[in-house]
This record gives C-alpha cells, sequence and structure tokens, in this order.
C-alpha cells in the first residue's frame, strides 16, 4: 500500500527538530530508522500529516567512551553498535543482543535510539539495556535535557518517558567491564521477534557468581528485570545445578502474553530453561 500523504521535513540540527515537534504537535511523527514506522505508514494504520526525518542530524550519531559509561548516540546504526569495539569491551551485552536483532537489512537501517524509543516489548534492546542500569539523554524545549533510569524509561506498551515534545538524544550503558554476557533467544522463524529471550550479564570470581543482571523479552507490557534470579545467584558456584535452581524464579512478577506463538505458561516456562542457558553462557561454565 502507499502511505496517506504528508509533508517531509529533514531537520540538521536537534534544535530544528524541536522547533518541528512544537510547531505541529500531534500531528507529526518522528522517524528515525525507519524499519518500525514505514511499515505503519504504508499499511496506513497511522496517518501523520508530518514526519520529522532526523537522519541528517549528525551530532545523533557515534559511539564514545566518556570515563564510567559508553554512549551511543540515538541515531547510530544497530551495524556500527555491532561492530564499535568499546561496546563490545564495555558493554558486551548490547553487543550480543544486537548480533541476534533482525536481519542484515534492519541492522543496516534501523537505529539503536529508535528502536528503544519504539518499546516493542517484544524488540531485542530493551531487557539488554535494563540489565545494564542504562540511562537515557532526552532533550527538551528551550534546551533544557533530562537524564532517565533505565528502571523509569520503559513505562508500558509502546510507550516511554519520552514526551511528545522531546527527542532521545543518546543512550549511556554504564561499563561492565570484565563482565561476562550473553543473549539467549528463542524463535521458530529465524529474525523473528523473540517468543521469549533473556540478556545476562554475570560477574564471576573463581567460579563464584558474585553479581548477575538478567533482563526479559517479551514477558510483560515492557522489557523486564529477573531480579528475583539476579538475588539467588549472587555468591552461588556458577554450576548447572546452581544456576538452575536460581533460574527457576524467572518468571516471578511477570504478566507474560498469550498468542499464536504460544500461551503465558509456555513463556513461562520458556523464560527459566533461556534464563539458565543464559546465565551459564555468561559465566562461561
Amino acid at each position: 500500500m502507499i502511505p496517506a500523504p504528508f509533508d517531509y521535513l529533514a531537520p540538521t540540527s536537534v534544535e530544528e527538530a524541536l522547533a518541528a515537534l512544537a510547531e505541529h504537535g500531534d500531528d507529526a511523527k518522528v522517524l528515525a530508522g525507519g524499519q518500525s514506522l514505514l511499515p505503519v505508514l504504508r499499511m496506513r494504520l497511522n496517518a501523520p500529516e508530518v514526519v520529522i526525518d532526523l537522519g541528517r542530524i549528525e551530532s545523533l550519531r557515534g559511539v564514545r567512551d566518556d570515563g564510567d559509561a559508553i554512549v551511543v548516540g540515538a541515531m547510530t546504526q544497530h551495524s556500527v553498535v555491532a561492530s564499535d569495539p568499546l561496546v563490545a569491551e564495555h558493554a558486551g551485552l548490547v553487543s550480543r543482543a544486537v548480533e541476534h536483532l533482525a536481519d542484515a537489512q534492519i541492522r543496516h537501517r534501523g537505529t539503536f535510539g529508535g528502536a528503544l524509543a519504539h518499546a516493542d516489548p517484544a524488540g531485542d534492546l530493551g531487557a539488554p539495556a535494563l540489565a545494564l542500569g542504562a540511562q537515557f539523554v532526552i532533550a527538551g524545549q528551550g534546551g533544557t535535557t533530562r537524564t532517565v533510569e533505565a528502571d523509569d524509561f520503559f513505562v508500558d506498551l509502546f510507550e516511554t518517558a519520552i514526551g511528545e515534545d522531546e527527542l532521545l538524544t543518546e543512550v549511556r550503558l554504564p561499563k561492565h567491564t570484565g563482565w561476562g554476557a550473553h543473549y539467549e533467544k528463542f524463535v521458530r522463524v529465524a529474525h523473528q521477534w523473540p517468543i521469549v529471550a533473556v540478556a545476562a550479564a554475570v560477574r564471576a570470581e573463581g567460579g563464584t557468581i558474585t553479581e548477575a543482571r538478567v533482563g526479559l523479552t517479551n514477558m510483560g507490557s515492557t522489557p523486564l528485570r529477573a531480579r528475583a534470579v539476579e538475588e539467588a545467584l549472587r555468591g552461588q558456584p556458577a554450576t548447572e545445578e546452581a544456576v538452575r535452581e536460581a533460574a527457576s524464579r524467572a518468571a516471578e512478577g511477570c504478566t507474560p502474553p498469550s498468542d499464536l506463538n504460544g500461551d503465558a505458561d509456555y513463556r513461562r516456562h520458556l523464560a527459566t530453561v533461556l534464563t539458565r542457558r543464559a546465565v551459564l553462557a555468561a559465566a562461561g561454565a
């Protein structure tokens, strides 16, 4: 199908983009990589009067080291994030997840910030960002900026803390240098949205897990932290038996959906199995 007619704006600065948002309000949609928005427009599920393309704002691209965090610009393509040595060294969990994200074409067009702002609970980036304690830098009107913690960023299904007249400009990934990381994703068809996926980062010393961070994909209306698992793993040996016991708590507090790919109970079972696999792989066991 052909999208409904719209006016196209391509600002070259964050300030210009924010001014356009302020002017057009609810009538405007922001275009990042377009891998989620363009299909919606083509099917006429949404018909904005104005599309604001962020693709010419160079300040929103790139990866840099900023002391205790790696900073990823919101318009940085997934392929760039996947191949960046800073991300691989200090936020390896993100590198592992991006490798599993859709296919090569989408990874070369889609953007890191666009996927996170879209906030699909089945998306591959929310759980790793949540597990690592990412911070989201949001620009607002009048040159204001604010930083939102990952725990507060994902509000509900396809809803984030970004206001209607605001833009996500960058994502700060706290360094987890030396941590093991693994992203375990279950699909029935290659490149599909995960039925369930688990993001695990583990710090181990002498065969003992000293700290773990575990994020869950598609186990609720937002990405979730498996905090019961994290607590159960602390101080435990990185063995099959100990990790299996801790992973049995993966679905606690979750309200997974039921659909054609599996009902809620099936997803709860998958969460425990995938958590065990992800933690053991991250711990190098």
